[in-house]
């Protein structure tokens, strides 16, 4: 690289400009930085630069990108607080500039990538400011030069340095934030250690994060809870989870699906008969509301109850007491009660088919699940979980999803939310082959759609709107193969980390998709 000594304005601009543009494309924070440094090199001249920042913790510093320097090199680079010339200006956020690193001892050449007695080289290393506090530094090593162009130099890197603690900063609080929801669903996953598997619970979306706190809080009281959500949502898990982690969890679990039983059986069911109540009642029977004594009894589709035995529920939860069909004996029972329906209440009760004053004796602490297709997020997290349980159960292994089915399993809107899911994954688990990839034909025809896998399309089409198809799917699949990482994908076909960010943003394409899709390989095999 030439030695622009004297460095135009439009240069400088054009500089900042085009690494200003680098930090906002680049998805990979690690690639932003990778951009940075060639720009620098390119429009400064310099022989090597680095990037280092101190972890949070120890305060240990580390080379994060470099320019110029071989792995082994980048490795070597680690420094203590203080240490050298890079942890001083970290330890003190000021700038430092080293004319001659073969005349300064306080220059280490940790990296051994200099020979300092061969080369003439001149140092220059500013802080990277986050909120105050220096978090890492910039250097570069250029050919010695004089004084005024060191210092327009080391102007120059701080006002890098400005551009690149953004990026710093906004990875920090990522991290923080990533590091709070993974400690958050821990912390609730541990709370709701039960039998029960926990798939519905699978996930970290922010709307399943709230209403995991809410179970987390109504699962220590006594209190009626009305669980709300389509079908498929996981009513009946979640109501187990609550009973398994309550006072009650060693009583009693008793569930009765109201949509199921005729309605001739529904009281008795509830309620239990006497010997001859009823044609066929050969005998005394106990209804659930017993045989949930100390527990909880669970009533599945409380929708679909008929307005008398609304009437008779209403007086056993308000008395805590009932007859049983064809008796005289008031029977008092402790029971917990949880409720779910996918049936809308508020206009049930509002046309007349549901009591108000059971609706708010149900609705004490209600519980909405949210479908699938409001929690995408959640989805390839719930895939992994189902592969898990259908490769135990049916004795097959699974160690990747191709690229084209994670888009169908994406697309797809689950109007039969977890419980098709599920169904479907496990349909998938039987159909793959020995190479123990799902692919989009193992996946039902429902699942299919042009949206879903980008293909090259047939029929009257344009040159163009086919070559991007077909770009796109390559694209996808390269960032399916290195696990998300942009710069190996780039590499494998064959063009620069610019044009693959301007690619991924043309398409709408997300690395952190990918790199999920990786952990799930890796956690399958």
């Amino acid at each position: 690289m030439p030695d622009l000594q004297i460095r135009s304005e439009a240069n400088e601009l054009r500089l900042l400009f085009e690494v200003s543009q680098a930090l906002d494309e680049a998805s990979d924070f690690s690639d932003r930085l990778d951009s940075a440094l060639e720009l620098m090199a390119k429009y400064t001249g310099m022989m090597r630069g680095t990037l280092l920042l101190a972890d949070p913790a120890s305060g240990e510093i580390a080379v994060e990108v470099a320019y110029g320097l071989k792995a082994s090199e980048q490795k070597r680079g680690r420094y203590k607080p203080g240490e050298g010339v890079t942890g001083r200006v970290i330890a003190t956020g000021r700038p430092m500039v080293v004319p001659k690193v073969s005349e300064d001892p306080l220059f280490l050449n940790r990296t051994e990538a200099r020979d300092i007695y061969k080369e003439e080289i001149s140092f220059i290393c500013v802080p990277i400011m986050v909120g105050g506090k220096a978090v890492g530094a910039l250097s570069a090593d250029r050919l010695f030069a004089d004084s005024v162009c060191l210092e327009e130099d080391m102007r120059l890197m701080q006002v890098l340095a400005s551009l690149i603690a953004r990026a710093v900063r906004i990875r920090r609080d990522l991290k923080a934030m990533h590091a709070a929801v993974v400690e958050e669903n821990r912390r609730l996953q541990q709370l709701l250690h039960s039998s029960f598997d926990a798939g519905a619970l699978v996930g970290s979306s922010a709307v399943m994060r709230s209403m995991l706190e809410e179970v987390v809080q109504v699962t220590s009281t006594n209190a009626t809870v009305l669980i709300r959500g389509e079908s498929g949502t996981g009513k009946e898990l979640v109501a187990g989870i609550i009973h398994a982690n309550s006072p009650r969890a060693g009583r009693p679990f008793v569930k009765v699906n109201c949509a199921a039983l005729p309605e001739g059986l529904v009281e008795s069911e509830l309620f239990g008969h006497e010997r001859g109540a009823f044609t066929g009642a050969v005998g005394a029977r106990k209804g659930r509301f017993e045989m949930a004594h100390g527990g909880t009894l669970f009533l599945d589709e409380v929708g679909d109850m008929t307005p008398m035995i609304q009437a008779k529920l209403l007086r056993a939860i308000q008395e805590r007491e009932f007859e049983r069909v064809g008796g005289m004996e008031t029977m008092r029972v402790d029971v917990r009660l949880i409720a779910a329906t996918n049936r809308d209440l508020e206009s049930m009760v509002a046309k007349g088919e549901f009591r108000q004053d059971l609706y708010y004796r149900l609705s004490v602490f209600p519980l909405i699940l949210p479908p699938l297709r409001e929690r995408r997020e959640d989805i390839m997290a719930l895939v992994t979980h189902f592969v898990d349980k259908a490769c135990a159960g049916n004795k097959r292994k699974v160690v990747r999803i191709s690229p084209q089915a994670t888009d169908l399993l994406m697309a797809y809107s689950w109007p039969g939310n977890i419980r098709e899911l599920e169904n479907v994954i496990e349909r998938a688990v039987i159909l793959c082959g020995l190479d123990g990839v799902i692919d989009a034909q193992h996946l039902p025809s429902w699942l299919q759609s042009p949206q879903a896998v980008p293909s090259v399309p047939s029929g009257t089409v344009s040159l163009d709107s086919a070559l991007s198809s077909l770009e796109e799917r390559l694209i996808k699949e390269a960032l399916c193969e290195a696990g998300g990482n942009m710069a190996k994908a780039a590499a494998r076909l064959g063009v620069t980390e610019r044009i693959m960010g301007l690619r991924m943003k043309k398409y709408d394409l997300d690395y952190r998709a990918f790199r999920h899709s990786l952990r799930q390989e890796n956690s399958l095999k």
